[in-house]
C-alpha cells in the first residue's frame, strides 16, 4: 500500500508484486508513505494476480483525509499510525496470511501435496515460486555487486550459469547490467536481502 500526498490530493493506492524491473514517477514536491506487506499476505477482496506487475488499485477517496475501502472510510495513515492502521485491517479480515507460503519460504514441509502448495502461492503472491526464488537471487546479486564483489565471483556465489545468465537476469529484474551496477551509487529499489541465496 502507498499513500501519495502530490499537490495537496492524497491518494492509496494498493499495489502488487513485479516481477520484472519498472520505472516510477515521484515529483520532488511529492510525499510517499509505503505499507510493504511480507510476502504470503494478501487483500481477499484484492485478488493478487489483479496487482501483478503495476496493475495498481487507486482506492476511492472519501474526503480530503480519507479513503474508501470495503463499504467504510478509513483515515489515510501516516507514519506514526501506519502499525495500528495494519492491526485494524487484520481485525476486519481486511489482509490474509497464507501459511503454506511461510512455509515454502522456509523449507518447511507442509501437510499439502506440491501441486497445492504451488496453487496457495500462486494464489497469495501472484507469481509462482521459482519466479520468486529468481527475483531473490537477482536481489542477492545486486547486493554482491554493491558491496565490490566482482562480476565473476557474483556469478559463482549467486548460483548463475555464466555472466550472460547473470546480465540477462538482472537486466530483466532490476533493470540494470552488472557493469552498471557496480558503478551507481543511488538506490535501485528495494533491496533488502543481504543474506547468502540458497
Amino acid at each position: 500500500m502507498v499513500v501519495t500526498r502530490h499537490k495537496g490530493k492524497s491518494t492509496l493506492t494498493v499495489r502488487g508484486p513485479e516481477t520484472k524491473a519498472t520505472a516510477i514517477d515521484c515529483p520532488a514536491e511529492g510525499e510517499w508513505l509505503g505499507i510493504r506487506f511480507r510476502l504470503g499476505t494478501f487483500m481477499p477482496q484484492l485478488p493478487v494476480a489483479n496487482l501483478l506487475d503495476r496493475q495498481d488499485v487507486n482506492l476511492p477517496r472519501a474526503t480530503g483525509r480519507s479513503f474508501w475501502l470495503n463499504g467504510s472510510a478509513w483515515e489515510y495513515p501516516e507514519f506514526e499510525s501506519a502499525e495500528a492502521f495494519v492491526a485494524r485491517l487484520v481485525k476486519r479480515d481486511l489482509i490474509a496470511r497464507d501459511r503454506a507460503v511461510e512455509d515454502a519460504l522456509r523449507g518447511v514441509s507442509s501437510a499439502l501435496s506440491k501441486r497445492s502448495l504451488q496453487r496457495h502461492f500462486l494464489q497469495a503472491t501472484g507469481m509462482t515460486h521459482s519466479t520468486f526464488r529468481q527475483i531473490q537471487r537477482a536481489r542477492y546479486a545486486t547486493n554482491l555487486l554493491k558491496q565490490g564483489v566482482s562480476i565473476l565471483d557474483v556469478v559463482h556465489e549467486a548460483g548463475f550459469f555464466d555472466q550472460a545468465h547473470l546480465t540477462r537476469s538482472l537486466k530483466r529484474l532490476i533493470g540494470q547490467t552488472p557493469a552498471k551496477i557496480v558503478g551507481r551509487e543511488e538506490q535501485l529499489s528495494f533491496l533488502y536481502k543481504t543474506a547468502r541465496f540458497r
